[in-house]
């Protein structure tokens, strides 16, 4: 059963590579005039349900945020599935990324898509499509990632941010002094920054903790701090990748303790708010659709569940190419309560330690805000 909702008509995969296009002078989905320089800040875990909730603290993002600045994201809301969207314009389905942990069937293992990159699964590959800063270079934009300097050269970084110059700086602060020195030598340029902090925060305290609110706050303050220094020709966007639900332990589902939700299933992966369940090979007894109605029968009221197919007609993942269908679970399970699924036989349960959670379908999670600023705010 899939939730009756109608997704925003601008979406993350438009942003950045609408920025492009107001660099090149080309019109966009996202209708920006022309800029000769682009910043699009991503700050992960910034939903607009926390973000309004929050807004006293926020006073800079908070002014500019209207119902024509929200965006949805993607599904699932999970990093992995939205920085690629933004980075390469592409829904899950066609570049691939289509949970934080996915099932790599050729090696019969899941992997985990923001950290799990080996020679096994090639970020030059495995991440399907074109990023929007390759397609910067094809038309002689320099394009740059600042982020932090642990992400520098990995995995995810290779798969997602291929084309662009990286550029680590520590602090929120560094970067956007860093955003600003690319701005002030380049003639034209494409400029990616990444707020990994409020994710963070949200994770380990929660996004109603006064970790999250101090970090929302320095944010907000480094924002309005660089948009009061654009120059007439510089852009700036800001989104977020998901947003996020604080899940206390009390309501953390051990799944496994019900043989009916685990019979024939070969791997789990996803979220524990966003469940990809993948079937044994070779069997008969279980099906999808039947493992699917069992789910319902226990958890109907609590999640929505579909199978892959649903999923697909549905147009969740967007259209999906046939080497990404296998990543996606034959079953889905998607909390639409103050839930979380956890599958207690996993020998490393530190995930439960989480209090911020993300991945599913309801608005906290996929709405995310889209504010304008500098060119692209006139």
């Amino acid at each position: 059963m899939l939730p009756a909702r109608q997704f925003s008509v601008l979406r993350l995969a438009d942003v950045l590579a609408s920025s492009l296009a107001a660099i090149l002078g080309q019109s966009n989905s996202l209708a920006l005039p022309p800029a000769s320089r682009s910043v699009v800040v991503l700050a992960d875990g910034l939903g607009v349900s926390s973000l309004r909730a929050r807004a006293g603290h926020a006073r800079f993002l908070s002014s500019l945020l209207t119902k024509a600045s929200v965006i949805d994201g993607v599904f699932p809301a999970t990093t992995a599935a939205g920085i690629a969207t933004l980075t390469t314009g592409a829904a899950p389905g066609q570049h691939g990324l289509v949970g934080y942990r996915v099932l790599d069937a050729a090696r019969d293992r899941v992997v985990n898509q923001l950290t799990g990159w080996d020679d096994d699964m090639r970020p030059a590959t495995w991440q399907r499509a074109r990023t929007v800063f390759e397609r910067a270079g094809d038309e002689g934009v320099p394009s740059f990632a600042i982020g932090p300097r642990k992400f520098t050269g990995s995995g995810f970084t290779q798969a997602v941010l291929r084309g662009a110059t990286y550029v680590p700086a520590e602090k929120i602060a560094d970067r956007f002094a860093a955003a600003r020195r690319i701005l002030d030598v380049e003639p034209r340029a494409l400029v990616y920054l990444y707020v990994a902090e409020l994710d963070m925060a949200a994770h380990a305290h929660g996004w109603e903790s006064g970790r999250w609110l101090a970090e929302l706050e320095i944010l907000d303050g480094e924002l309005a701090r660089f948009a009061a220094g654009l120059r007439s020709d510089e852009g700036l966007l800001v989104t977020a990748d998901h947003g996020v639900i604080d899940v206390p332990p009390t309501k953390h589902v051990l799944f496994d303790t019900v043989p009916e939700l685990v019979a024939g299933v070969r791997h789990i992966g996803g979220d524990p708010r966003c469940l990809h369940l993948y079937l044994e090979p070779g069997q008969s007894e279980v099906t999808a659709e039947s493992l699917a109605e069992a789910w319902r029968g226990v958890e109907g009221d609590r999640a929505w569940v579909f199978t892959r197919d649903e999923a697909v007609a549905a147009g969740l993942f967007g259209a999906v190419d046939p080497e990404v269908l296998p990543r996606i679970g034959d079953v889905m399970v998607a909390a639409r309560r103050l839930v979380a699924y956890y599958d207690s036989r996993e020998p490393n349960q530190a995930a439960r330690s989480m209090i911020g959670q993300h991945g599913s379908l309801t608005d906290e999670e996929l709405r995310v805000p889209l504010v304008r600023a500098g060119a692209f705010g006139r």
